[in-house]
């Protein structure tokens, strides 16, 4: 069974100095390992890429955009407090609660939480020329986190203005650095529009216009969808067999013309990203529990592997989805969790970055190429590779 895998088996050596710390300078002239279906790996660059990919393919990216996720509150007293967003609770919709003017709740994780027994912190902002008192107060639990209500008096700025001003990009913790002025545009991809991801897809960090001009020019759609990447992408699995190992939800929405498009394309579905592959994946599962008669608003961790799965084709389990909900978007979260065992129904490549040892992303990266991840990361570490979000990239076919 996929839950009794043992996650021993998927860890491996990166030292420290393998892991990059910042990005190169051009983003596109980071290395490419390419590993075809046949098995075979070449080295290229990933100013090759648009040659790459087949003909009769489609690229899907996510066009989510890294928030300032990191809120520094100082006490009277003069001890740091560190507030960290999660995802918004009241209003619960993203476009919705960075709209707000005057006060917002979300789930967060709170650094020196014991210095903070009750009451609130203010931190004094200007934000488009306006003086600004902005608030935070814990208001209850959500699991290993806290629920925290903002508030501001300024009723002309929004929350999305307010968090600009007074937060910072929270880069991966395994950089073990601070992050750094340079963060706020190295940490987007170039394409990144859609607010509420507190990790970048950072797959798409190599794309530049010049890349995605020529993939267009090569008669290859671009298509875009969201998933907001959460903090759990950084949690490693902590148990022995990943049956133990609970998943972490996250937002997606696609839009109707997609989806639509999903169901009767024949070209090769190209995704940019474990967060593109993990959403395009879930859309299948999410068809298929709708065409059970199951509101289709949270695809469960280990349903793609349950005996009760109906195994519909692409077309089918894609309209039922779309019968099941109005409106031009379709929007859910994702658990799924994609390990070897797990079959893959619309993506037929990807392109991603190299993973942390014992992650979750390693897994699907292991579901995708048969067992045979570790071929492609000792290849990888022999020939100087740079390893995680500002490292380089493969492409899986």
């Amino acid at each position: 069974m996929v839950q009794n895998l043992r996650i021993d088996d998927f860890d491996y050596n990166l030292p420290d100095g393998r892991i990059a710390k910042h990005p190169l300078a051009e983003r596109d002239s980071c290395k490419l390992l390419v590993r075809h279906a046949d098995g075979s790996i070449e080295d290229r660059h990933f100013t090759d890429l648009p040659q790459l990919l087949p003909a009769e393919s489609m690229l899907v990216y996510n066009n989510t955009r890294v928030i300032n996720a990191r809120l520094r509150f100082h006490k009277p007293e003069g001890a740091l407090i560190e507030i960290f967003c999660l995802e918004p609770v009241e209003p619960r919709d993203y476009a919705v609660s960075f709209a707000c003017n005057s006060r917002c709740s979300w789930i967060c994780f709170v650094g020196n939480s014991k210095k903070w027994k009750q009451g609130e912190l203010t931190m004094e902002l200007n934000v488009g020329g306006h003086d600004v008192r902005f608030s935070a107060l814990r208001s209850g639990r959500e699991a290993n986190a806290s629920i925290i209500e903002f508030s501001w008096d300024v009723p002309e700025v929004t929350f999305a203005e307010i968090i600009e001003a007074a937060g910072e990009i929270p880069i991966p913790p395994y950089l073990n650095r601070s992050t750094e002025a340079s963060d706020s545009s190295d940490y987007q991809t170039v394409y990144s529009h859609i607010d509420g991801s507190v990790a970048a897809p950072t797959a798409g960090l190599h794309f530049t216009d010049r890349v995605l001009a020529e993939i267009s020019a090569r008669g290859i759609p671009r298509r875009e969808l969201t998933l907001h990447v959460g903090a759990g992408t950084f949690q490693p699995v902590k148990s022995d067999e990943i049956g133990e190992h609970l998943m972490h939800s996250e937002f997606i929405a696609v839009s109707r013309e997609l989806i639509s498009e999903l169901a009767r394309t024949e070209r090769s579905v190209i995704a940019v990203g474990t967060t593109s592959v993990r959403t395009l994946e879930s859309l299948y599962h999410l068809g298929c529990l709708a065409s059970q008669g199951v509101r289709p608003d949270e695809l469960p961790q280990w349903y793609p592997y349950s005996p009760d799965h109906p195994d519909l084709s692409v077309k089918d389990a894609l309209e039922a989805l779309l019968d099941s909900f109005e409106g031009d978007t379709f929007m859910a979260s994702t658990r799924v969790i994609i390990a070897p065992g797990y079959k893959y129904r619309i993506v037929k490549g990807m392109v991603t970055n190299f993973h942390q040892p014992r992650s979750t992303l390693l897994l699907l990266v292991s579901a995708f190429t048969g067992g045979e991840w570790r071929q492609v990361y000792d290849h990888a570490l022999a020939g100087d590779y740079r390893f995680l979000s500002y490292g380089d990239a493969c492409l899986f076919l």
